[in-house]
């Protein structure tokens, strides 16, 4: 059965009705006229203005989630509250975006309900071909997503870095038109990490060539997003867009790729200081004594006399200084100096360790004084 009931809801055209003998035909049919025309631009102003509230919030939230992806990648501690505040913000921008695709659909409803007339009864067909986007890519699991960033590195590492080197837009337009695949979230993900390693070597030219490149794929990404389009095909419509482009569009390329290249330094600033501290850390546990002190710590806290004692090895400085102590201080920083390996009693040979035997008698001394002392023999 066809359902015909559509065809009951239709405005006819605006000269069609027979009207009274008494009434201005013509001004009344312009009139009518008039009026439709008023409210399909209401319409279509309204529907115009919630498309482009979506349109800037979608943008927003994928420039946020694109800012969480670098700070996951790098997965520095200082940038653990920024990273917290941009998925904040995230989850507000999708809360908003709910609500516009929300306000979107009320309006395709009220289009679908809205009477026909000769300008709605007809309308272009097909212009253009586009791919399917697969919406199972935003449920992959971070496992997968890893996984399959992997096996595209590893395949195509070669070629993502030939075009991270090329200057020209129409160089770059012809590569990617003849290694489409390159057009995907793996080669910016691998460009963005490749800058870090560069400014950490500091190749800061080269760095500067590649953030260029790890722009221009961004945008096309970003295109694409909005184009509800796989990247493949719209990345000829942003280099047409580009070498045409008007001085707002082009202030907003460089805007981007400027603040990029301090995120990328940024970056690479707290990368170099994890690894230093990383290092530090390293070298203190390979110094660490047998009682698990560190030796540079033990050797700053003595009081000058007795760092004199071992800067110069001068056993009978080191009795001198030790006599003149306190029992209890002098038990105490000896103590410390075995446990830092500062000193090894018993050791006729020690490596890293001079005349340790020669300390063995100071130690001796130093725990006899201290055995007189508890007896109440000072």
């Amino acid at each position: 059965m066809v359902d015909y009931s559509v065809w009951d809801h239709i405005e006819v055209s605006d000269d069609e009705d027979e009207t009274h003998p008494n009434i201005d035909t013509p001004s009344l049919f312009r009139w009518r006229h008039q009026a439709r025309v008023e409210r399909m631009e209401q319409f279509h102003k309204e529907k115009e203005e919630v498309d482009k509230g979506s349109r800037d919030c979608k943008r927003k939230l994928s420039e946020c989630q694109k800012k969480i992806k670098e700070l996951e990648l790098i997965n520095v501690e200082s940038s653990k509250n920024e990273l917290q505040r941009l998925q904040a913000e995230a989850q507000q921008l999708k809360k908003e975006e709910k609500s516009w695709d929300n306000k979107m659909e009320e309006l395709r409803k009220k289009e679908k309900n809205m009477p026909w007339n000769v300008d709605t009864l007809s309308k272009d067909g097909f212009s253009k071909s586009v791919f399917n986007v697969k919406s199972e890519q935003d449920e992959e699991s971070e496992e997968q997503k890893e996984k399959k960033h992997k096996t595209f590195v590893e395949k195509y590492e070669k070629q993502i870095k030939h075009f991270g080197m090329l200057r020209h837009w129409d160089d770059s337009q012809k590569y990617l038109s003849d290694n489409p695949h390159l057009v995907c979230e793996e080669t910016a993900n691998y460009l963005v990490i490749w800058c870090i390693d560069l400014e950490v070597e500091e190749k800061h030219a080269l760095m500067q060539q590649v953030a260029h490149q790890t722009i221009v794929m961004q945008f096309i990404l970003e295109l694409a997003k909005s184009l509800k389009v796989d990247p493949r095909a719209c990345f000829r419509q942003f280099f047409a867009k580009i070498k045409t482009a008007d001085q707002q569009y082009m202030e907003g390329f460089n805007d981007e790729l400027e603040s990029f290249k301090v995120r990328v330094q940024e970056r690479a600033k707290a990368r170099i200081e994890r690894a230093m501290k990383e290092y530090e850390e390293e070298e203190r546990q390979k110094r660490l004594g047998p009682g698990g002190l560190d030796p540079v710590d033990v050797y700053e806290s003595l009081p000058q006399e007795l760092q004199k004692c071992f800067d110069v090895k001068d056993v009978q400085m080191l009795q001198d200084s030790i006599s003149k102590m306190d029992p209890t201080e002098a038990k105490y920083h000896m103590q410390r100096c075995i446990d830092s390996g500062l000193w090894v009693p018993n050791a006729q040979s020690a490596e890293g360790v001079e005349k340790g035997d020669k300390f063995e008698g100071v130690y001796e001394e130093v725990k006899k004084e201290s055995s007189e002392e508890e007896k109440g023999n000072p």
